[in-house]
């Protein structure tokens, strides 16, 4: 494990483009992959979950190909996937090994995925449980991965969700490319929709009214040609950070500004953050801008229901910026974070109080009171990607050396941001 050391700069001023975005890209590649034709996919993002989606379907049959920048797929089709001789390998990409869930159930040929020991402990049944409503036939590893699937006719369903869940609902449309009717799925908030707009984009007949979509299922995909925008969820790090830092200007190029996503921009925005967009544009069918974010002085808000939703990768950064911000912040409706990459409740409590901020856990979220000065500290990224980064946006505001211990992991989704923190550090 790598070790990060952080200081406070004196300024944060800049230009960068974030990296391309995961859940795009993880879609395009398997949406590519069972297309008929060639699919092109540019500035795609290249980190641990890409390469583990870009391998399974490899050993699935599909040939690509690779550049830094750019990724080929020459699609199969719906039917032209073969069996794998061993487990599809999804490394700790939840989204990787939800999706593809839903996609092979509905295949001819049975399959294993399994995944790292992180993957291991991530919660399956709630994506298991609708797709065995679907008729798939799926033994689990006590909601677990591994999963093992075995060939079955599937069956469209109009499904409720439990919980708002944009992996869970792309796997279940994902299988219902495979099934006699029309899929449809209602969630009780509205989750990102990257999956029924690239589904759209591939000639199928993808319907989104607000929180409900359905897809009647295509004989066949076209092939897709993408920019994949910059992932706001990796922008989001240093819109908290040009907000927090005293003496900052930062420009972000290229965002996906998608509204199912950027739920931390509205809640900033909420809390006095000066937040510009310009360049409001369509790529790929996806609404992309730049973001200019200064310093501010932020006031505390409360955050619940639809917003959580919209913001939910987002709150191990957005508790940073509540750490500064006058008042008390509270967080309702967020039980999600318990089941991430770690229990990301129990760490922001126990990793911010190392720093000297003032939060506590509730059931479902967490109460800060600020503004609070920061002390640098030895802080945990638990293995866990956007908690290191979140750690790394408070050392920046921290009276002291802050030493973030595991701090590669970031390589999850952003392997190149301590490099690009140097980059507006000067």
């Amino acid at each position: 494990m790598q070790d990060e050391k952080l200081t406070a700069p004196s300024a944060l001023v800049g230009q960068l483009k974030a990296p391309g975005d995961r859940s795009i890209t993880v879609r395009a590649v398997l949406l590519g992959a069972i297309a008929n034709g060639d699919s092109a996919i540019r500035d795609y993002l290249v980190s641990d979950d890409t390469t583990a989606c870009i391998n399974c379907m490899q050993v699935l049959g599909v040939p690509i190909a690779a550049s830094p920048r750019e990724l080929w797929i020459s699609g199969v089709g719906k039917h032209g996937l073969v069996a794998a001789a061993n487990p599809l390998y999804c490394d700790s990409s939840g989204a990787t090994s939800r999706l593809l869930a839903g996609l092979m159930a509905g295949q001819a040929f049975g399959s294993v995925l399994d995944g790292s020991p992180q993957l291991r402990k991530r919660p399956m049944r709630r994506v298991t449980e609708p797709l065995q409503l679907m008729g798939a036939q799926i033994n689990d590893n006590n909601g677990c991965v591994p999963l093992t699937m075995t060939p079955s006719k599937l069956h469209a369903i109009d499904y409720a969700m439990p919980v708002a869940s944009a992996q869970v609902k792309s796997s279940i449309l994902l299988a219902g490319l495979y099934a006699d009717g029309e899929t449809i799925v209602r969630e009780p908030a509205t989750t990102r929709d990257h999956t029924e707009r690239m589904l759209a984009a591939c000639g199928a007949f993808a319907l989104i009214d607000g929180p409900v979509s359905r897809l009647q299922p295509p004989d066949k995909l076209n092939p897709l040609e993408v920019n994949i925008p910059a992932d706001f969820s990796s922008a989001a790090f240093f819109l908290v950070a040009g907000a927090v830092h005293p003496r900052a200007q930062i420009t972000l190029t290229d965002v996906g500004v998608n509204g199912t996503r950027t739920g931390l921009l509205d809640a900033l925005r909420m809390m006095g953050a000066t937040i510009e967009i310009t360049g409001y544009r369509s790529e790929g069918g996806e609404p992309v801008a730049e973001l200019h974010v200064g310093s501010a002085a932020l006031h505390a808000i409360e955050v619940e229901g639809d917003l959580v939703a919209r913001m939910i990768d987002e709150f191990p950064v957005f508790a940073v910026a509540a750490t500064q911000a006058n008042g008390t912040t509270i967080v309702r409706n967020a039980e999600e974070l318990r089941v991430k990459e770690s229990n990301r409740l129990e760490g922001l409590v126990e990793e911010l109080r190392k720093l000297g901020a003032q939060i506590e856990a509730t059931s479902d979220g967490f109460i800060i009171q600020g503004p609070t000065r920061l002390k640098g500290a030895v802080v945990d990224g638990r293995g866990d990607h956007r908690m290191a980064m979140a750690l790394a946006v408070a050392a920046l505001v921290a009276e002291g050396e802050t030493t973030i211990t595991g701090a590669d992991c970031v390589s999850k989704t952003y392997p190149t941001f301590f490099q690009d923190l140097n980059l507006l550090m000067g």
